[in-house]
């Protein structure tokens, strides 16, 4: 999951920077409100988390820019406005959810979990494929029963994968919504990502899971249950 952070007081970006990356997500982070709306219209993140108090541009009026021009994202906004009437208006402009400082980062996060599982309610708390069963919520990805031990990075990967198995998924897509841009931009990254998962998920004599379609990417499916209308 890709996420925006907007916020400028540099303390708390760092602090939320560095919490949300330990937790598996990739994350932008400005604390400029002109750069943030450049970074939401121009990438297409899963969440923006969004201070209202910004340098350049307050977050309000990003807010509103961004529902104005269909815009879906889950949208957290954090301030310190506390009344009841700034909650309303700011959930009136089109946020998701309110929170308000100061928070505890579990907090903070059990609400942008909620939030992602909002944006993919339609999708199964537990993703199986084969043998191979990923627990959304807890994070927890087991094959044949055995626990898979992975990194935040791989299981971003496995997670993006999974929520479109049976599809094909570009490289392009891959970068854009599993890593940020404070990883290092290479022409092979992505595929250097998914040989580590492959070691991991695919190891001793397992059936493959990820296919690559040369030219196109890579499709996530188990032998047997890929759908002739997706896999060419």
């Amino acid at each position: 999951m890709r996420l925006l952070l907007v916020e400028d007081f540099k303390p708390l970006q760092k602090s939320l920077l560095k919490g949300l990356r330990e937790a598996g997500y990739a994350v932008d982070a400005t604390g400029d409100g002109e750069e943030g709306l450049w970074y939401a219209e121009s990438n297409d993140y899963d969440l923006i988390i969004l201070d209202l108090m910004l340098p350049g541009m307050d977050g309000m009026t990003i807010l509103k820019k961004l529902r104005a021009k269909g815009k879906k994202n889950q949208i957290l906004i954090l301030t310190a406005r506390d009344s009841v009437e700034d909650r309303v208006k700011g959930l009136d402009a089109g946020a998701d959810d309110y929170l308000i400082k100061p928070f505890s980062f579990e907090e903070l996060l059990a609400r942008v979990r909620a939030l992602l599982r909002r944006s993919y309610q339609e999708k199964k708390p537990i993703i199986r494929i084969g043998d191979l069963e990923i627990d959304v919520a807890a994070k927890i990805v087991k094959r044949g029963g055995k626990a898979i031990d992975l990194t935040s990075r791989e299981y971003a990967l496995l997670e993006y994968l999974a929520f479109r198995k049976g599809e094909i998924v570009s490289r392009q897509d891959i970068w854009e919504h599993v890593y940020d841009f404070h990883t290092e931009a290479t022409s092979n990254v992505v595929d250097v990502f998914i040989r580590f998962l492959r070691q991991k998920i695919e190891r001793d004599d397992l059936t493959r899971l990820i296919h690559t379609r040369r030219g196109l990417g890579y499709v996530l499916y188990y032998q047997g249950e890929e759908s002739e209308n997706n896999i060419q």
